[in-house]
């Protein structure tokens, strides 16, 4: 804990606590610390809804806080039944606790060393490289706080045992024992063959020290040979790939880098996956172009363009009194209301008097914000039709480049 938080310890931090033997040992943990130091502990819970018992452990929760003397608040998800379950529930777990933890930085979950283990062989099943089998790390930037994972080095089973010393109460989540999750499946697999966890740990902590080289190795070449495109100081949102700078680099790297720019470019959580991107690639470097993961791969003599894909914005649209973001990346500022924000789309295309500004092809202009009244094409981005309206790039995401050592 000090080397994670410290020197200089803030003055509040928060724990997410479920319940379970784990995380009860970690608020155990974080009592005694914090108590120590003068740190305020805030504790949250969320109930997924999924069991019928979570409402009732999530006061169990809340009944140690207060024996503890430490504030506790319950947030509560519902699933829509859509995308998969398990990850649906942990982007939720990590919205609704960044939403609720206010000005405090810094929120303690109680991932262990057996969670990396499988972890890294649930990646490993699906075929991922150096950057999935990479360890968790112990402290993840989520723009304005931090995850910190303080339990890494310690094994289940030896919280479970401080657990049941120290009397503490939790609860076993029968979900635990659910093959139909990838997570309990690996848990058993590493018990059958009686694999070590602390070794498949430490080879996780290897892969992500490889992976750190590799993040650096593709900062370096993208520095060299990827520009974000700019027209008249203003960003369109596309990048630019020097075809001559990229051509000879490493293939590891370029996969790297095309990942990262198909990301940055349609603000997409995860990388594409592989078989998907190596075949872009080739397509790519032959000359040809593409689409993936929301964004789409315009070849040119001189330069390869990722831009925003048509499809993936179509639908998006907005009635613009002042202000709005469109589309997760784009703010959106004008002196006129009532306006329809959307893309520039084919029918916008056809309304403008000559190419954008930049000279931007057809399919990477007509994804671009633009404002219209009806069906008339009143403004866009990056052209010169109609008035300026102000179009900028949020502040997230960071610069291209800074977002490659940021993942």
């Amino acid at each position: 804990m000090g080397r994670l938080l410290g020197p200089d310890f803030p003055t509040r931090i928060a724990l997410a606590v479920s319940g379970g033997g784990d995380s009860m040992a970690m608020l155990a943990l974080a009592h005694d610390w914090a108590r120590v130091f003068g740190v305020g502990l805030h504790v949250v819970t969320v109930d997924h809804g999924l069991r019928a018992e979570s409402c009732e452990e999530a006061t169990q929760v809340a009944e140690e806080c207060a024996a503890l003397g430490h504030p506790h608040t319950t947030l509560r998800w519902h699933w829509d039944g859509t995308g998969n379950l398990q990850d649906a529930a942990r982007r939720a777990r990590l919205r609704l606790i960044g939403d609720w933890r206010g000005d405090i930085a810094h929120v303690l979950f109680a991932h262990t060393q057996d969670d990396q283990a499988e972890t890294l062989l649930m990646r490993l099943a699906r075929g991922s490289g150096v950057e999935g089998l990479s360890a968790m790390a112990e402290t993840r930037d989520m723009g304005g706080w931090q995850i910190v994972r303080p339990l890494l080095s310690e094994t289940r089973a030896a919280l479970r045992h401080y657990a049941d010393v120290l009397r503490l109460p939790y609860v076993d989540d029968p979900s635990n024992e659910d093959t139909t999750y990838d997570r309990v499946r690996m848990r058993r697999a590493i018990a059958a063959v009686d694999l070590d966890v602390g070794t498949l740990a430490e080879t996780a902590t290897r892969m992500a020290r490889a992976r750190e080289a590799l993040e650096a190795r593709a900062g370096d070449v993208a520095r060299v040979c990827i520009a974000e495109d700019v027209v008249q100081g203003a960003a369109t949102g596309d990048l630019l790939i020097d075809r001559d700078a990229f051509a000879p680099v490493e293939r590891d790297t370029q996969l790297r880098l095309l990942a990262a720019a198909l990301r940055w470019v349609a603000q997409a959580p995860y990388r594409p996956r592989a078989r998907a991107l190596d075949g872009l690639l080739d397509r790519m470097l032959g000359g040809g172009g593409g689409t993936l993961h929301g964004a789409q791969v315009i070849v040119t003599p001189t330069h390869v363009r990722v831009c925003r894909e048509f499809a993936a914005v179509r639908d998006l649209r907005v009635t613009l009194q002042h202000e709005a973001i469109w589309d997760s990346r784009w703010h959106i500022c004008t002196d006129t209301p009532g306006l329809t924000l959307r893309a520039l789309g084919p029918d916008g295309w056809q309304q403008l008097p000559a190419r954008p500004g930049d000279g931007a092809p057809h399919d990477a202009a007509i994804a671009r914000p633009a404002l219209f009244d009806g069906a008339r094409l009143v403004a866009c981005a990056a052209t010169t039709h109609g008035p300026k309206f102000k179009a900028t790039l949020r502040a997230k995401p960071e610069s291209f480049v800074a977002s490659l050592l940021s993942r």
